[in-house]
């Protein structure tokens, strides 16, 4: 586990976790956090423990399904369908599950606001970050993380997910580039995150320097071994 790299008020806590320090067996070794990816329960159970001795609280996990729903933290219950979530409040813990995708957590600089986004690239492309930072005030600036995802050189996408990122946006043209797989290209997750947070104003965008997929020892990869763990990323606002 360990916390973003980013200047945020002292208040404001972040807790990605990595693959090491949980109780479950190969091929989910070892701190799975997903109940859905056919772990065995109790291993997942105290492996969440594990978790919640790092947390305020425990999180309203989501039910994550690629959309652009986002719902709050304080009344959300767990297992309820969305991709983000945010908070006002001092406690309630926000946390998204990647194996691949793009977590994004956010603050604006009073501290008073966070949330966490789980951007895959349809939710991405269908504007899931948006959708979150709607949550924030016109007037807040937005500080922005981007936890663990799949590299520039390992996430190859078909032509039809490139050219959906280029309608919504022409400058993501420059966040791809030809695969030696005729016919496929490779996407930089991370850029055309960047993109859309510049587009609606976020200027401070830290994070975005790993790679689950090739980062075999660290991190959990859906796209790399098929049936595998689910990693955490959290941002909470401390009690003061």
């Amino acid at each position: 586990m360990y916390s973003a790299d980013w200047p945020v008020p002292k208040h404001i806590k972040t807790l990605i976790t990595t693959r090491d320090g949980g109780v479950s067996s190969a091929p989910y070794d070892s701190l799975n956090l997903g109940h859905h990816v056919e772990d065995d329960p109790q291993a997942v159970k105290e492996n969440r423990s594990r978790l919640y001795q790092h947390l305020p609280g425990e999180p309203a996990w989501l039910q994550q399904v690629h959309g652009t729903v986002v719902v709050d933290a304080n009344t959300a219950q767990s297992g309820i369908e969305a991709d983000a979530v945010f908070s006002d409040s001092p406690a309630a813990v926000c946390a998204v599950m990647t194996a691949d995708c793009l977590p994004v957590l956010f603050t604006n600089v009073q501290g008073t606001k966070v949330a966490a986004a789980h951007a895959g690239w349809k939710g991405l492309m269908e504007g899931v970050l948006e959708a979150t930072l709607s949550k924030f005030s016109g007037d807040d600036v937005i500080i922005a993380y981007l936890g663990p995802a799949i590299g520039p050189n390992a996430f190859e996408v078909g032509p039809e997910v490139r050219d959906g990122f280029i309608e919504r946006n022409a400058d993501a043209e420059s966040c791809f580039r030809a695969s030696s797989n005729k016919g496929k290209w490779l996407g930089d997750m991370y850029a055309l995150a960047r993109i859309r947070l510049l587009a609606q104003g976020v200027k401070r965008i830290y994070g975005g320097m790993e790679c689950t997929f090739t980062q075999e020892d660290k991190y959990f990869s859906y796209r790399r071994d098929g049936m595998t763990g689910r990693m955490a990323s959290c941002i909470w606002i401390e009690n003061q």
